[in-house]
């Protein structure tokens, strides 16, 4: 089941599956609604909070498919605070493999759940934004959120 819904940063789309949260997608054009659960329903309620800056953590149960060391480095990237950035390197290291740090980024690129797992908080080892799936204004944009000096 898939919810679409306008946010102050554009159209998300939200799929729940078995009663998880499986997929957020930006820029949902030309996608409709295939329904709504109490969970859709409580997951963009969190985000919206999330966006107004009044969320730091989500809690909701999450189910991303991917292989198990992408599900290592998704599981690291939860543990980056709010506000706060981690390198490549740094999520390597958490994930359990510290040489494995362009691997990184590759797990990050086909993280199904970005925004609530937070992807857009890991960054270059020189502190430069690195890259984002759904795009560097997209990244920008969510660090503002976090914390409008991150980037200055």
């Amino acid at each position: 089941m898939k919810k679409v819904k306008n946010t102050k940063i554009g159209k998300i789309g939200i799929t729940e599956k078995g009663g998880f949260i499986s997929e957020l997608n930006f820029f949902e054009e030309g996608v409709s609604d295939r329904g709504s659960s109490p969970l859709l329903d409580e997951a963009f309620r969190q985000v919206d909070e999330y966006l107004a800056g009044k969320r730091r953590d989500f809690d909701l149960p999450l189910k991303p498919e991917g292989t198990e060391f992408q599900k290592r480095v998704w599981n690291a990237l939860l543990r980056i605070e709010y506000g706060k950035t981690a390198s490549y390197k740094d999520v390597a290291e958490m994930a359990g493999s510290p040489k494995g740090f362009r691997a990184v980024g590759g797990a990050n690129r086909v993280n199904p759940i970005p925004l609530i797992i937070p992807c857009h908080r890991c960054i270059a080892a020189d502190g430069s934004i690195g890259g984002f799936s759904s795009g560097l204004d997209m990244k920008r944009t969510l660090l503002a959120i976090e914390s409008p000096d991150l980037l200055s």
